[in-house]
């Protein structure tokens, strides 16, 4: 039989179980949220086809110049946006690529560049622009000459005396041998602006004695070809 001392044992141990404080339940654990994060106020910026870069429009083309695009990408012919743009004389849409750090001197597949197609179109505003660039001006065309010999050739003589001016060499000889003066004499009409072309060249220093590789001078190629008014303004200068 049970003493009645363990029967006073286990009832003191039942009463003080029943009576001890119960340790906390841990908390109902939560799932954790699937919902998307709330979007964004400012809609993600929109790309614009770097072809943008070669349209007329001149808000288009800014639109694409701020949107990022690439300024020295090229065309099917190797041509940059402001190559383009100079031959098509879009001044407007040049000032804007210019502004934004397009390269004056970025060669094309027939190794022209915005500045060197400045001297083909003889357009004076487009080469005040691509001046302020600082574009090299020893660069040459495929026929080895620099920007002041075509420009002299077409009889472009306002531009002749703006970029003459400009620290060019105005007796660079090209791979036919012949300088910005003799081109204007063999290759211009004698009309009035091949005349003022000349005196252009003579005005900035231009040596009116250099001959070509057959040791023919602008001279006696004027002479040659009836060219009067030239012949006169070069002995002026004191050719010979």
């Amino acid at each position: 039989m049970i003493g009645e001392r363990a029967i006073v044992a286990l009832l003191a141990a039942f009463v003080l179980g029943a009576c001890s404080p119960q340790a906390p339940s841990a908390p109902p654990q939560t799932a954790p949220s699937t919902a998307p994060p709330p979007a964004s106020s400012q809609p993600p910026r929109q790309g614009v086809p770097v072809s943008q870069l070669f349209e007329a429009d001149v808000n288009r083309v800014r639109q694409a110049v701020d949107a990022g695009a690439d300024l020295e990408t090229r065309d099917d012919h190797g041509r940059t946006p402001l190559l383009v743009a100079v031959t098509e004389n879009r001044v407007d849409v040049a000032e804007v690529l210019v502004k934004a750090g397009a390269d004056p001197n970025a060669l094309d597949g027939r190794h022209d560049t915005p500045w060197l197609v400045t001297g083909v179109t003889g357009n004076v505003p487009m080469a005040k622009l691509l001046l302020e660039a600082e574009p090299d001006l020893t660069i040459t065309n495929r026929y080895g000459g620099v920007s002041l010999i075509p420009a002299s050739e077409r009889g472009h003589a306002e531009y002749v005396r703006l970029v003459a001016s400009s620290g060019i060499n105005v007796d660079h000889v090209n791979d036919l041998g012949w300088t910005a003066l003799l081109e204007a004499v063999i290759l211009g009409d004698g009309g009035p602006r091949h005349q003022e072309v000349v005196r252009a060249l003579v005005a900035a220093g231009a040596d009116v004695n250099l001959a070509d590789k057959q040791g023919v001078t602008p001279l006696a190629h004027a002479r040659a070809k009836g060219q009067t008014a030239v012949a006169r303004v070069l002995t002026e200068a004191g050719a010979r």
